[in-house]
C-alpha cells in the first residue's frame, strides 16, 4: 500500500505529532507499506530528503512551527506520489489542504485527531479574544473539517468521547493510540552516566519530557518544589514557556533544583528517563501522552493529572498516580513506590505495541479505501 501522511508538523519541529508520524510511519514500513511525508517547508537549511513540501511561513507565535499559508500545487504533489490513501496528522492548514486535493484526485482520506487545539489558542493565536469565544470558534471549525474524513482516529478512548461530546460528527470514529518502541526504553536502561553529568547523585529526580509550553502545565509543578527536599526536577525539552519557568523557580528558591537539560536527542532520551526515579505531567492537554508511555515502559512511577488520555491507561496506587489537587501526594507516593508499581507501569506500556497499532491502521486504511471505491 502507498499511503501519503499529511502532516501539520514535522522536523525541525519536534512535538508530540511528529513523535507520532515517525512511530507510525516505521510501523507500517515494518508491514512492507510505503509510505510519504507531505510537510510545511521548514526551508533549505531543514529540509530532508525525500519530504514533499508545501510553501510556508514560520509562525511567528511560537518559533519553530510552520504555516502553509501561500497557494500551492497540492493536487499535482499528491496525485504525483500515486498513493492508495491520504492520512493526515492535525487539523490546521494541511489538514484542509489534504482535504481538498483529496477530493480533487479522488483519493480516500483519514485523519488522525493529536491536538486539542482549543486549549492552545489563549497562548498562541494572533487575534486575542476570550476563551469562550475562541472554544466556540474552534469547535465550530472542528466540527465542519471532521466530517470530511472518511475516518477520524482518535488516540485514546476519552478524546473520542469528547469529540462526541461536543457534537462532532464523523463518519467513523476509530480509536487507535500510536504505538511505544518498548524495546528502546526499557528497565535495564543505565542512567548513571547522565546523573554524573548533571549532578543528581543522591538526589530524588522527578523527570518531565516534552515541549516546554504553556499549555502543559509545568507552572505547577514548579510550584511544589519548595515541599520536596532533596528532590530535582529535571525538564527536558525546549519551548516558549522556559523563561517564565526559569523565573518562577528562582522567585520560589528552587532556582536549583528545577533543571533544564534542553532538548535530548532520540538516542539519549532512554538514559534520560533511567536517571530519574518518577515521571510526571501535569498538561491537561494531551489526547494520549507518548512521554509517559516511555516512562512506564522504563519501569518508572508515574504522576498525571486526572484528565483526557492519562484516565485512560493511568490506574491510581496500582501502574501509577493520579492528581487532581493533591499533586504533591502523589508525587511523594511516585517517588517512594513500591516494585510492584514499578512493574505495572512496564506491563502497561507493553500494551502500545508499534507492530499491533500498524496493523489496527492498516486495517482502517483498507475499509476506507474499499468504502470509497463504493465496496461497502
Amino acid at each position: 500500500m502507498r499511503i501519503a501522511m499529511v502532516t501539520d508538523s514535522f522536523y525541525p519541529t519536534r512535538d508530540g505529532v511528529v513523535t507520532s508520524l515517525c512511530i507510525t510511519k516505521k510501523g507500517l514500513e515494518d508491514r512492507g507499506h510505503e509510505v510519504f511525508v507531505v510537510a510545511p517547508d521548514p526551508g533549505e537549511e531543514h529540509r530532508l530528503p525525500g519530504v514533499n513540501y508545501f510553501p510556508a511561513v514560520s509562525f511567528s507565535k511560537y518559533k519553530g512551527y510552520y504555516v502553509p499559508i501561500f497557494p500551492s500545487n497540492k493536487r499535482e504533489i499528491l496525485e504525483s506520489l500515486d498513493v492508495d490513501i491520504i492520512h493526515v496528522h492535525g487539523v490546521a492548514v494541511m489538514a484542509l489542504k489534504a482535504l481538498i486535493a483529496a477530493r480533487a484526485i479522488k483519493k480516500p482520506l483519514v485523519l488522525t485527531f493529536h491536538t486539542s487545539v482549543g486549549d492552545t489558542m489563549q497562548y498562541y493565536s494572533p487575534i486575542k479574544m476570550p476563551r469562550e469565544v475562541s472554544d466556540r470558534l474552534v469547535w465550530t471549525y472542528l466540527r465542519y473539517l471532521l466530517k470530511g474524513p472518511l475516518a477520524v482516529i482518535a488516540p485514546t478512548e476519552p478524546v473520542a468521547e469528547e469529540l462526541k461530546r461536543m457534537g462532532v460528527r464523523t463518519r467513523r470514529t476509530a480509536v487507535i493510540p500510536t504505538g511505544s518502541d518498548v524495546g528502546r526504553f526499557n528497565p535495564s536502561n543505565d542512567g548513571t552516566a547522565v546523573r554524573e553529568k548533571l549532578g543528581l547523585k543522591g538526589k530524588k529526580v522527578l523527570i518531565y519530557v516534552g515541549r516546554i509550553s504553556f499549555e502543559k502545565n509545568i507552572g505547577e509543578i514548579v510550584e511544589v518544589m519548595p515541599l520536596l527536599d532533596d528532590t530535582i526536577l529535571m525538564l527536558v525539552g525546549k519551548g516558549p514557556a522556559e523563561e517564565m519557568l526559569r523565573t518562577k523557580a528562582e522567585a520560589l528558591g528552587v532556582g536549583d533544583r528545577v533543571i533544564f537539560p534542553g532538548f535530548v536527542s532520540d538516542e539519549e532520551l532512554p538514559s534520560y528517563y533511567a536517571a530519574a526515579d518518577a515521571a510526571i505531567s501535569a498538561s491537561r492537554f494531551e489526547t494520549q501522552g507518548l512521554s509517559i508511555i516511555e516512562a512506564m515502559a522504563t519501569g518508572l512511577p508515574v504522576v498525571c493529572v486526572n484528565e483526557r488520555a492519562f484516565s485512560s491507561f493511568v490506574e491510581d496506587g496500582k501502574n501509577g498516580f493520579l492528581f487532581e489537587d493533591n499533586m504533591l501526594e502523589a508525587i511523594e507516593k511516585a517517588l517512594n513506590a513500591s516494585s510492584e508499581i514499578r512493574e505495572e507501569a512496564r506491563r502497561t506500556a507493553e500494551r502500545f505495541s508499534i507492530a499491533a497499532s500498524a496493523k489496527e491502521l492498516e486495517d482502517l486504511y483498507n475499509d476506507a479505501i474499499m468504502s470509497a471505491d463504493g465496496k461497502e
